[in-house]
Protein backbone atom coordinates (compact mmCIF):
# COMPACT_ATOMS: atom_id res chain seq x y z
CA UNK A 1 0.00 0.00 0.00
CA UNK A 2 1.34 3.40 -0.93
CA UNK A 3 1.40 6.33 1.48
CA UNK A 4 -1.41 7.96 -0.50
CA UNK A 5 -3.65 4.89 -0.22
CA UNK A 6 -2.85 4.64 3.48
CA UNK A 7 -3.88 8.28 4.08
CA UNK A 8 -7.08 7.91 2.04
CA UNK A 9 -7.94 4.69 3.84
CA UNK A 10 -7.64 6.40 7.22
CA UNK A 11 -9.85 9.25 6.02
CA UNK A 12 -12.52 6.77 4.87
CA UNK A 13 -12.33 4.99 8.21
CA UNK A 14 -12.69 8.27 10.10
CA UNK A 15 -15.70 9.32 8.03
CA UNK A 16 -17.48 6.05 8.73
CA UNK A 17 -20.01 4.11 6.64
CA UNK A 18 -22.81 6.67 7.00
CA UNK A 19 -21.10 9.50 5.21
CA UNK A 20 -23.18 11.25 2.57
CA UNK A 21 -22.15 11.39 -1.06
CA UNK A 22 -20.48 14.67 -2.04
CA UNK A 23 -22.69 17.16 -3.81
CA UNK A 24 -22.36 17.24 -7.57
CA UNK A 25 -20.20 20.10 -8.77
CA UNK A 26 -22.22 22.70 -10.66
CA UNK A 27 -20.78 23.22 -14.12
CA UNK A 28 -23.27 25.70 -15.53
CA UNK A 29 -20.68 28.48 -15.72
CA UNK A 30 -19.75 30.15 -19.00
CA UNK A 31 -17.41 27.84 -20.94
CA UNK A 32 -16.59 30.09 -23.86
CA UNK A 33 -16.12 33.74 -24.68
CA UNK A 34 -18.04 33.10 -27.89
CA UNK A 35 -15.32 34.52 -30.14
CA UNK A 36 -12.91 32.34 -32.12
CA UNK A 37 -9.25 32.20 -31.22
CA UNK A 38 -7.41 35.12 -32.75
CA UNK A 39 -10.47 37.35 -33.02
CA UNK A 40 -9.30 41.01 -33.29
CA UNK A 41 -11.42 41.94 -30.27
CA UNK A 42 -9.71 39.23 -28.23
CA UNK A 43 -6.30 40.48 -29.28
CA UNK A 44 -7.17 44.02 -28.21
CA UNK A 45 -8.52 42.73 -24.89
CA UNK A 46 -5.36 40.71 -24.27
CA UNK A 47 -3.17 43.73 -24.97
CA UNK A 48 -5.28 45.90 -22.65
CA UNK A 49 -5.11 43.40 -19.79
CA UNK A 50 -1.41 42.60 -20.21
CA UNK A 51 -0.51 46.30 -20.22
CA UNK A 52 -2.73 46.86 -17.18
CA UNK A 53 -0.39 44.47 -15.36
CA UNK A 54 2.53 46.78 -16.27
CA UNK A 55 3.87 44.52 -19.00
CA UNK A 56 4.54 45.69 -22.57
CA UNK A 57 3.18 44.36 -25.86
CA UNK A 58 4.80 44.69 -29.27
CA UNK A 59 2.83 43.58 -32.34
CA UNK A 60 4.40 42.27 -35.53
CA UNK A 61 3.81 40.16 -38.62
CA UNK A 62 4.93 36.52 -38.97
CA UNK A 63 8.10 37.53 -40.80
CA UNK A 64 9.09 40.18 -38.26
CA UNK A 65 9.36 38.10 -35.09
CA UNK A 66 13.15 38.09 -34.71
CA UNK A 67 13.42 41.86 -35.16
CA UNK A 68 10.53 42.48 -32.77
CA UNK A 69 12.03 40.14 -30.15
CA UNK A 70 15.26 42.14 -30.41
CA UNK A 71 13.26 45.36 -30.00
CA UNK A 72 11.53 43.87 -26.94
CA UNK A 73 14.93 43.05 -25.45
CA UNK A 74 16.09 46.62 -26.18
CA UNK A 75 13.04 47.95 -24.36
CA UNK A 76 13.23 45.48 -21.50
CA UNK A 77 16.97 45.59 -20.80
CA UNK A 78 18.30 48.64 -22.60
CA UNK A 79 20.07 48.81 -25.93
CA UNK A 80 23.43 47.75 -24.51
CA UNK A 81 22.59 44.06 -23.97
CA UNK A 82 24.98 41.45 -25.34
CA UNK A 83 23.93 38.26 -27.16
CA UNK A 84 25.34 36.13 -24.32
CA UNK A 85 22.89 37.79 -21.92
CA UNK A 86 19.94 36.02 -23.57
CA UNK A 87 18.88 32.39 -23.28
CA UNK A 88 16.03 30.85 -25.30
CA UNK A 89 13.79 27.82 -24.91
CA UNK A 90 15.23 24.79 -26.75
CA UNK A 91 12.16 24.41 -28.97
CA UNK A 92 11.83 28.08 -29.89
CA UNK A 93 11.79 28.36 -33.72
CA UNK A 94 15.21 29.20 -35.10
CA UNK A 95 13.88 32.22 -36.98
CA UNK A 96 12.57 33.75 -33.73
CA UNK A 97 15.86 33.63 -31.84
CA UNK A 98 18.00 36.73 -31.31
CA UNK A 99 21.41 36.38 -33.02
CA UNK A 100 24.02 34.96 -30.67
CA UNK A 101 21.57 33.87 -27.98
CA UNK A 102 22.18 30.61 -26.13
CA UNK A 103 19.78 27.68 -26.03
CA UNK A 104 18.81 26.49 -22.55
CA UNK A 105 20.42 23.10 -21.97
CA UNK A 106 19.20 22.35 -18.44
CA UNK A 107 22.16 24.19 -16.95
CA UNK A 108 22.08 24.52 -13.14
CA UNK A 109 19.62 27.19 -11.99
CA UNK A 110 22.41 29.26 -10.44
CA UNK A 111 23.92 29.69 -13.94
CA UNK A 112 20.51 30.40 -15.49
CA UNK A 113 19.99 33.19 -12.96
CA UNK A 114 23.09 34.93 -14.32
CA UNK A 115 21.35 35.51 -17.67
CA UNK A 116 19.60 38.84 -18.08
CA UNK A 117 16.72 37.67 -20.28
CA UNK A 118 14.87 34.61 -21.53
CA UNK A 119 12.78 34.18 -24.68
CA UNK A 120 10.02 31.57 -24.87
CA UNK A 121 6.81 30.75 -26.70
CA UNK A 122 3.51 30.09 -24.88
CA UNK A 123 0.96 27.28 -24.91
CA UNK A 124 -2.07 29.58 -24.74
CA UNK A 125 -2.93 33.19 -23.83
CA UNK A 126 -6.12 34.20 -21.99
CA UNK A 127 -7.49 37.57 -23.07
CA UNK A 128 -9.98 37.99 -20.21
CA UNK A 129 -7.30 37.74 -17.53
CA UNK A 130 -4.22 38.85 -19.48
CA UNK A 131 -2.55 35.55 -18.63
CA UNK A 132 0.15 33.69 -20.57
CA UNK A 133 0.37 29.95 -19.93
CA UNK A 134 3.63 28.05 -20.39
CA UNK A 135 3.41 24.27 -20.30
CA UNK A 136 7.02 23.08 -20.07
CA UNK A 137 7.07 21.99 -23.72
CA UNK A 138 10.30 22.56 -25.72
CA UNK A 139 8.95 25.83 -27.15
CA UNK A 140 8.07 27.12 -23.67
CA UNK A 141 11.09 25.69 -21.86
CA UNK A 142 11.36 24.49 -18.29
CA UNK A 143 9.78 26.52 -15.51
CA UNK A 144 13.11 27.92 -14.25
CA UNK A 145 13.68 29.57 -17.62
CA UNK A 146 10.62 31.79 -17.12
CA UNK A 147 11.41 32.62 -13.49
CA UNK A 148 15.13 33.25 -13.03
CA UNK A 149 16.26 35.78 -15.69
CA UNK A 150 15.20 39.33 -14.88
CA UNK A 151 13.47 39.94 -18.23
CA UNK A 152 11.07 37.50 -19.90
CA UNK A 153 10.03 37.84 -23.55
CA UNK A 154 7.09 35.65 -24.61
CA UNK A 155 6.08 35.21 -28.25
CA UNK A 156 2.31 34.72 -28.71
CA UNK A 157 0.64 33.70 -31.97
CA UNK A 158 -2.87 35.01 -32.57
CA UNK A 159 -4.31 31.49 -32.87
CA UNK A 160 -3.18 30.88 -29.28
CA UNK A 161 -5.31 33.71 -27.87
CA UNK A 162 -8.63 32.58 -26.34
CA UNK A 163 -11.22 34.55 -24.41
CA UNK A 164 -11.77 32.72 -21.14
CA UNK A 165 -10.05 30.50 -18.58
CA UNK A 166 -12.24 27.42 -19.35
CA UNK A 167 -11.29 27.70 -23.04
CA UNK A 168 -7.62 27.81 -22.11
CA UNK A 169 -7.84 24.86 -19.75
CA UNK A 170 -9.53 22.79 -22.44
CA UNK A 171 -6.42 23.28 -24.60
CA UNK A 172 -3.93 22.34 -21.90
CA UNK A 173 -2.65 19.00 -20.66
CA UNK A 174 -3.27 19.03 -16.87
CA UNK A 175 -0.36 16.63 -16.36
CA UNK A 176 2.17 19.11 -17.72
CA UNK A 177 3.97 21.63 -15.44
CA UNK A 178 1.83 24.69 -16.14
CA UNK A 179 3.12 28.18 -15.34
CA UNK A 180 0.60 31.03 -15.54
CA UNK A 181 2.08 34.48 -16.01
CA UNK A 182 -0.02 37.61 -15.46
CA UNK A 183 2.40 40.50 -15.69
CA UNK A 184 5.84 40.86 -14.10
CA UNK A 185 6.44 39.26 -10.72
CA UNK A 186 5.29 41.67 -8.02
CA UNK A 187 4.35 41.81 -4.36
CA UNK A 188 3.41 44.47 -1.82
CA UNK A 189 4.50 44.86 1.77
CA UNK A 190 2.30 45.81 4.73
CA UNK A 191 2.45 49.46 3.64
CA UNK A 192 1.30 48.47 0.12
CA UNK A 193 4.63 49.42 -1.42
CA UNK A 194 4.85 47.47 -4.69
CA UNK A 195 8.10 45.62 -5.36
CA UNK A 196 8.70 43.90 -8.69
CA UNK A 197 11.00 41.00 -9.51
CA UNK A 198 10.78 39.20 -6.16
CA UNK A 199 9.50 35.80 -7.26
CA UNK A 200 10.17 35.99 -11.00
CA UNK A 201 11.11 38.36 -13.82
CA UNK A 202 10.97 42.08 -13.11
CA UNK A 203 10.12 42.84 -16.75
CA UNK A 204 7.64 41.06 -19.02
CA UNK A 205 7.58 41.73 -22.76
CA UNK A 206 5.00 40.15 -25.04
CA UNK A 207 5.51 39.84 -28.80
CA UNK A 208 2.09 39.34 -30.43
CA UNK A 209 2.40 37.82 -33.88
CA UNK A 210 -0.59 38.76 -36.02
Amino acid sequence: MSAREDVLGRIRQALGPDRTAPAEVARDYRHSDGRPAGDPGLLDLLVDRVEDYRASVLRCGPGEVAGTVAAALDQGMGAGWAPGDVVVAPGLPEEWRPPGSDVDDDRPPVQLADRSAAVTAVAVAIAETGTLVLDGSPACGRRALSLLPDCLVCVVRTDQVVGSVPEALARLDPLRPLTMVSGPSATSDIELQRVEGVHGPRTLMVVLVA
